[in-house]
């Protein structure tokens, strides 16, 4: 895996930064992706001590960004063999009778299309290189559906599907496409859910012991090295306190 080349979107929090230190610490040359470009830079810099770091700042829901930026990456970055697809939010927590549209439009933007937006651009160097492997990041969220998530869980159920139909398409191909679909995981989350209130979402993760992200980087980093003619299609993944969405065993 030492110098192969991981693009990582949604790199600055989280997921995301949380697998971008453990390939760094592996030495996989990193392409990290994100909207804000202060923590970007940090992280960037701060990895660049341990591998090759190359920084982009863009919204994956600006189909244009996406392919200004990866067609400006320079030549020792071009060939992209790992694609990890993690930009993703929840925007609200809401009746759908009372829900936001632009709440909405968030979750689907950021988290259906931009996926499809990197994918697409990232995919066509992967075939013909004969080289590449996707990871999709789902959610439980995405296999169940909970009261007042029906958007989010609509949009996470969607990325099921593409990783699906992904998978059914390139079969023959050596691409390999799976998903880690994670449970509770305390990152920002719930803050970003809750609209800034880290009060509320703090209360999510109380009484019992979530998932961390770096759980989550581990999981994805035992898919990208299995052997060529392993695929981690579909993986799911929770704390040992949750039984589903909606059953969690919380002590007062």
């Amino acid at each position: 895996m030492k110098n192969s080349i991981a693009l990582i979107t949604g790199a600055t929090s989280g997921i995301g930064q949380a697998t971008a230190r453990l390939m760094a610490k592996e030495g996989v040359k990193l392409i990290l992706c994100g909207r804000r470009s202060e923590r970007l830079q940090q992280i960037s810099q701060e990895l660049s001590e341990h591998t090759s770091v190359h920084p982009l700042q863009f919204d994956v829901r600006d189909k244009s960004a996406v392919n200004k930026a990866i067609d400006s990456l320079p030549e020792t970055f071009k060939n992209i063999d790992i694609l990890v697809n993690n930009a993703g939010n929840a925007h609200g927590l809401d009746l759908i009778q009372e829900g936001s549209s632009n709440d909405w439009d968030a979750m689907m933007d950021i988290n259906v299309k931009g996926l499809l937006y990197v994918t697409q651009a990232i995919l066509p160097g992967m075939l013909e290189r004969e080289k590449g492997h996707i990871i999709n990041i789902g959610s439980t969220a995405g296999k169940e559906v909970y009261p007042k998530g029906n958007v989010y869980c609509a949009s996470k159920h969607a990325v099921d599907a593409i990783n699906q139909g992904m998978r059914m398409d390139l079969n023959g191909t050596p691409i390999r496409v799976g998903a880690v679909n994670p449970g509770l995981v305390q990152t920002e989350f719930s803050e970003v859910r809750f609209k800034g209130d880290s009060e509320r979402a703090d209360q999510v993760y109380k009484g019992y012991t979530p998932l961390k992200p770096e759980d989550v980087a581990e999981a994805i980093w035992f898919a990208v090295t299995r052997p060529p003619h392993v695929n981690i299609a579909d993986l799911t993944m929770m704390c040992v306190d949750q039984a589903s969405s909606m059953i969690v065993n919380k002590q007062a």
